[in-house]
């Protein structure tokens, strides 16, 4: 789940338009966690990669044709783009199966580490400078995991909190590689390529042992809103960016937490854990230091 950030001075400040793009960049994301869990009965998360990732061809190349975006998809730096869309692949994997084993808070509030590990790592990689105030941010916010995880605790590191963890660390590094990508290719050759490698690769995982399954007639519905709101948040979120400036865009974007929250427990009757809303709350600030501090990247 990968959004560049907006530059930091934008000619024109639409609060009003931006604010309804991120709610629905926020109705986005929250629907396809709730699709995630309701296929993940049916489908493996290999399957579920691949019929979204079909879906998104079919969406890019639409939307590349109709606004005559078509010849700015080239084969060129596939290997860039090989190696941003493997790490990506593997974490909506882990994402996806993180989903169905903890609650839905408790992996939001871990993936919304995924900007400050770009902070981290970005003087590495994107020759970034790492500032104080950045640093401390960074520090700030892996406090706030520790509070969420509560891997001390009784209940230790679970797996599900694992692969949540090892998700964020895989968003980052998308964030890190479409950033280099970002470079020296263009968006909508980005978007293509992603689609068009991660359904060959949910082709492959999904059919190693000679079996995908298909999705039935109650599955199918969830699958095309998976598909679909993936997109559909991602695309909000950048538009909303381009509306205000990312150190208002993104603390809005951090609703979405409460909101999955509630979401959690109105229909899987998730308790609302106090340890996930303090520790969430901490990475929120974190977060919010970090975006107040320069340029930032949420993956």
């Amino acid at each position: 789940m990968t959004t560049t950030a907006a530059p930091r001075d934008i000619a024109v400040h639409r609060p009003v338009a931006a604010a309804l793009w991120m709610i629905g960049s926020i109705v986005g994301f929250s629907a396809l966690a709730v699709s995630g869990r309701e296929i993940g009965t049916n489908l493996d998360t290999f399957e579920m990669m691949l019929y979204r990732s079909l879906i998104g061809v079919i969406v890019v190349v639409t939307f590349a044709t109709t606004t005559g975006r078509l010849n700015q998809i080239e084969a060129r730096h596939l290997g860039q783009h090989a190696v941003r869309n493997v790490i990506h692949f593997a974490g909506q994997n882990l994402w996806l199966y993180a989903l169905a084993l903890i609650p839905l808070a408790q992996l939001f509030a871990v993936e919304f580490s995924s900007p400050l590990i770009v902070a981290l790592t970005a003087p590495f990689f994107l020759s970034e400078r790492m500032t104080r105030t950045k640093f401390m941010a960074v520090l700030l916010g892996f406090s706030g995991i520790l509070i969420v995880a509560h891997p001390f605790g009784a209940g230790g590191l679970s797996i599900g909190l694992i692969a949540a963890l090892l998700c964020a660390l895989a968003f980052a590094g998308t964030a890190i590689a479409t950033k280099r990508l970002t470079r020296v290719a263009p968006v909508a050759s980005i978007l293509f390529w992603l689609a068009v490698m991660q359904s060959v690769f949910g082709l492959v995982c999904a059919g190693y042992d000679g079996d995908i399954a298909l999705p039935g007639a109650e599955t199918m519905p969830w699958v095309m809103v998976m598909g679909l709101a993936g997109l559909g948040a991602h695309f909000s979120l950048t538009k909303a960016l381009t509306l205000d400036p990312a150190s208002i865009v993104t603390p809005v974007d951090f609703l979405r937490l409460p909101v999955i929250a509630l979401i959690g427990t109105a229909i899987y009757a998730e308790p609302l854990d106090q340890w996930v809303l303090i520790g969430g709350c901490v990475i929120l600030i974190a977060n919010w230091i970090n975006v107040r501090s320069g340029k930032v990247s949420v993956a």
